[in-house]
Parts: C-alpha cells; structure tokens; sequence
C-alpha cells in the first residue's frame, strides 16, 4: 500500500513544565557480546515544582529497566518521581487503529474526497460512515491521501525515555542518562603478510563496530571492552535490521588498559557511529612478528591431511606483547611478482600478552599421512595392547618437519611399550614426535599402548 498519511502535532499538555534535553555530550562503550552502555549528558533547565523531562533520540533496541539517571550539578535539589520508556512508535496501521470511530477525510487517486468516521479498516479496505449515513468501501489500492486532524495520543515519533522530577526551586545544569542497549557489536579483525621463508608476519588490526542499535551516536567518546562479561539472557523486544553502509577510519588511536578482570580500549579522539553502519577503526599499527610454520598430523582427527599452522608468541621480543582481542585473522603471502595471495584464515580467542597463538591455515598440498591399527591383543580382562602404524610421505621438492599427534584414553592408564621413534609426552593423554622427511621420503613410525583398565 503506497498511501500518504497527513497529520497535525499537538502539543502535549500534560503538566505545567516539559524539559527537553539539549547539548548532547555523547560516549558509548561497547561490548563484543552484542550490548553497548550508553552516556549521554544534556544541559537542562528545571522550575520549581513537577517537571516533566522528556529525553529522546535514544536508541531503539534499549534496556528500559537498565537506565540511570544523574544530576550532576545538584542533585540534592532534585528528586526524580516517575521513569517511563514510550516506545509505540507512529506508524500508518497504528494510527489507523486509533482512529476508528473516529472522523478522518480519504482522498482517492480519482481526487474524490471521502469524510466521515472509520468503522473498520483491513489490509485490502478501509469503511467509513459518510456524513449522510451512507457506508463507504474503498480498497486501498485507490487510495492516494489519508488524512487525520492530530497525531493520536500516545503514538510518538521516536523511541523517549520520560521522567516526572521534583525540583526544590528553579535550577539548571548537566544531566547524565545512562543505559544499555542491544544491537550494537564490536569484533577485531587482523590482517598478516608473511614472507617467503614464513618466519615474520607484518601483522596489522582492525577494530569492526555494527551498529543497528536504532540511534546514531554523533561525535562520541568511544571504548571497547574486551572480556567476558557475565550477563543474564532474557527474551527482550528486538528489531532487525540490514547495514546500509560501511565507513573505514585507518587512523590509528587506541589506549589499551586492564579494567577489572577485562581490557579496556578507548580511542583518543572522538567519533561518529551511524545507526546501520559498520564503521572500521585501526586497532594498532602495523608489526613486524616474528613467526613458525608448523606441520601437524593428527590421524585420530583426519585419516590424510596434514595441517598447516603458522605460530607466534604474543610478546614485546617477538615484535609485539598488546593483549589483542578475540577475532578472526587472515593471512596472505607475496607471490614473486609481488601481489599478495590469500592462504588462510582462522580465529583467534582473547589472548594476553606472552602467550602463544596457533592459527589454523589449511592443509597441506603435498604432504600426506596415513594411519591405522596394525594389531590388537587382549592380555586379560582389565589389560590390552594396541599397535599402529604410522605413515607419513613428502612430495615436496624441499625437506619438511612434521609433528605427529597422537591421543590416548584418559579413563585408563597406558603405556608406550616399543617405539620405533622418539617422543615427548605433552600431557596425560598426549604423545607428540617430531619427524623429519626429505625430499620424496617416506616414513613409517610403528608403536604399541598397553591399557591397564
């Protein structure tokens, strides 16, 4: 239905004093947990007696119940009564379901003029009681004007947080309105170039920030809050909605300090995050990392393929040492002719500094293992022997060094009784070997568990 709908904004005369908000200081800090907490401090003016104080352009996807709200410069001379959050926003078929019984004029796209009162409206019709008494159908694909004398009551046009305030004499000052909001998102994102012996990543960060919290926060204070916060899930009123746009900050400009058991990151200079936006801000500038390619096979979790990881420590020695927050990365490499080659991506979890970071990249071409179970032996009841074989084969035109994985029951004690190689046991389940392999070589690693059940 493509139907105009005109009105007249009244005012509201509610009580003697309405206070609107102005002068908006603005600062949101944002959790990658879709949640964002919302500051927003306005100059108001109060008379003495009952004020109403109306704060709207808050966002859609609001917390009522998680609002706060502040007098900063006197607080003592102010005493909030009533908090309320109006949210039934105007829309055609709500005004339309205001307005039956009521009197409304219809224009068609044949310019005739319909007066009289709405008795009922549909999706495909409207009927109204003309002023003669007659009874009026007219579909809605006729109509081109709808017309109402006033906005109907508690319809407004933007989500408005509504407070009833005390106020012991006439007083302005600074008012703080806090809250938190849904709809909002944050997640880093990182970019790696290694080089041609894959032993040092320029390694840069993106900070990603979604926005469809239904407000746009106009030259804010921004932070971003890395960590887990604890919240308790409910089922809340929520709106979907479809990014129309993307906005990319290469500036660089975030402090980084531990807050409470999380990190906290605030950019030094104040910006503008458009609801339906996904703005891109640099996280830290680029670095220059020093890196391992590692090869590992694990046959218990694929029969074949050998993976390929790269590794580095998170540290000021290797070119680092910043606690970097959860988010994917992605790695290329410079091919001869000097363009970049996409060879992999992983995610990395929240990591603090001087820990170590595996990224997952793929599986390697031309390397190849094998694995299965070669012999079983039953000794006893509560004891077994188990042998395997291992095989593993280098196509490359260069030698290669693999880590073979292997696993064992936790639920019973074990032990390596012959080995046709050497190992290190990483953990109570865990045995990993290093493995040479030239150029076109195969390898064959043998062993036997026993399990004491």
């Amino acid at each position: 239905m493509k139907t105009r709908i005109g009105y007249f904004v009244i005012s509201l005369l509610i009580l003697p004093q309405i206070c609107l908000a102005a002068n908006s200081d603005m600062s949101i800090t944002i959790y990658n947990q879709n949640l964002g907490l919302v500051r927003d401090v306005r100059q108001v003016n109060f008379k003495q007696g009952q004020n109403e104080f109306e704060f709207s352009d808050v966002a859609s996807q609001i917390d009522p119940t998680s609002v706060h709200f502040k007098f900063l410069d006197a607080p003592e001379k102010v005493t909030i009564l009533e908090q309320n959050y109006q949210y039934d926003l105007v829309d055609s078929r709500k005004i339309l379901y205001k307005y039956v019984d009521k009197d409304i004029q219809l224009f068609t796209k044949q310019d005739k003029l319909f007066e009289g009162e709405l008795l009922s409206f549909s999706t495909g019709d409207l009927v109204i009681k003309e002023k003669n008494g007659g009874i009026r159908v007219v579909t809605f694909d006729d109509v081109r004007d709808l017309y109402f004398p006033t906005l109907p009551e508690g319809l407004i046009t933007k989500p408005t947080l509504v407070w009833l305030i005390s106020s012991k004499s006439d007083t302005k000052g600074k008012a703080e309105v806090s809250y938190l909001t849904g709809g909002i998102n944050w997640h880093a994102e990182y970019v790696a170039v290694t080089d041609q012996e894959d032993r040092n990543l320029d390694l840069s960060g993106w900070v990603s920030i979604d926005n469809h919290s239904g407000a746009t926060y106009q030259d804010a204070k921004l932070k971003l809050m890395a960590g887990e916060v604890r919240r308790i899930e409910e089922r809340v009123r929520s709106s979907v909605q479809l990014a129309k746009g993307m906005a990319f900050e290469a500036e660089a400009g975030f402090e980084e300090k531990p807050f409470f058991e999380y990190h906290l990151y605030t950019l030094q200079r104040r910006t503008t995050l458009k609801d339906n936006e996904i703005k891109q801000v640099s996280l830290f500038s680029p670095a220059l990392v020093k890196a391992e390619k590692i090869l590992t096979y694990d046959g218990a979790m694929s029969s074949k393929k050998i993976r390929v990881n790269l590794e580095f420590t998170n540290s000021k020695e290797a070119g680092l040492g910043i606690p970097l927050p959860r988010g994917k990365i992605r790695v290329y490499k410079e091919d001869t002719d000097g363009s970049l080659e996409f060879v992999g991506e992983d995610n990395i979890d929240h990591t603090p500094k001087d820990e170590k970071i595996r990224i997952y990249l793929g599986n390697a071409f031309d390397i190849v293992g094998e694995r299965s179970k070669i012999d079983y032996h039953k000794i006893s009841d509560r004891i077994s022997e188990e042998t395997y074989s291992i095989k593993l084969r280098n196509h490359k035109k260069e030698k290669v060094e693999t880590r073979v994985i292997e696993h064992f029951s936790s639920y019973s004690q074990w032990e390596i009784t012959k080995a046709n190689f050497e190992y290190v046991k990483k953990d109570a389940s865990t045995i990993e070997a290093i493995v040479s392999l030239s150029k076109d070589e195969e390898k064959v690693l043998e062993y036997t568990v026993r399990y004491n059940y």
